[in-house]
């Protein structure tokens, strides 16, 4: 309590929470994203369910980590040198995290580009509860470590830390079901979200080779991206509606 007490009343520690939660609810989009479409895949009875749990395991293993700020921050440190590129664990974890995003997006852009072969075989649009489960432990992990290291980077104070990361994964527990019921509802922003997770997995490559990408590039990209496609939902829903209500004035 000794500890918390002085932030209370330091200006400094006060916008440090609150850069640290707008950072920490903009790194979460990437993780809610890939929970969406992964738990849109299972049957409908199941998909809250997975979502919470996917969302709950993050705010596990962001809390768990935050428990172990010393050993996260010595995952920056390098464990060997390949053609005189130093690669830490924060590499090698990010890297792996990018090449599992490029290999799962990519498989899912491809069953939705074959409707004909889920049509067939009966396979492809189907997942099972367990795997779906593990996919979203995998990937949290990923997200978490990434999300830490970036909370360490900001700000000393753990307390600090756990209440941002409290309210980020809140936002993203309020969120979960409203925009996997978006997705779901409009196959074209599957195709969007799909072609997102493909950035931000090729972005944790480049980071883990040790190429620094802004963050504020990616999300400006994505923010007009998918305020093009918002436009694009809102022409077709006005063009959708004009026959009906030209057939209707036309009657006598």
């Amino acid at each position: 309590m000794d500890s918390i007490l002085p932030l209370l009343s330091d200006p400094t520690a006060w916008a440090a929470l609150a850069t640290l939660i707008v950072m920490e609810v903009v790194l979460g989009i990437d993780n809610l994203i890939f929970i969406s479409i992964l738990t849109n895949k299972l049957p409908a009875d199941q998909q809250t369910r997975a979502r919470r749990i996917g969302i709950g395991l993050a705010l596990i293993l962001r809390l768990g980590l935050l428990g172990t700020v010393a050993y996260i921050v010595a995952l920056t440190q390098p464990v060997f040198t390949v053609f005189g590129k130093d690669f830490s664990w924060r590499d090698l974890i990010l890297v792996g995290g990018g090449l599992f995003l490029l290999w799962k997006a990519t498989k899912e852009i491809h069953h939705t580009m074959q409707p004909e072969e889920k049509a067939g075989l009966g396979k492809a649009a189907t997942l099972g509860f367990a795997a779906a489960i593990g996919q979203i432990l995998v990937l949290d992990l990923v997200f978490s470590i990434d999300s830490i290291i970036t909370a360490v980077g900001m700000t000393e104070h753990v307390p600090i830390m756990v209440v941002a990361v409290v309210t980020a994964v809140t936002v993203m527990l309020l969120a979960a079901d409203p925009l996997s019921r978006f997705i779901a509802a409009n196959p074209t922003v599957v195709m969007l979200a799909l072609g997102f997770l493909i950035m931000i997995g090729m972005t944790l490559i480049a980071e883990g080779f040790g190429a620094h990408v802004p963050k504020g590039y990616i999300y400006t990209a994505m923010a007009f991206s998918a305020g093009v496609e918002g436009l694009n939902l809102l022409s077709r829903r006005r063009r959708t509606k004009r026959p009906t209500t030209g057939s209707t004035v036309a009657k006598p």
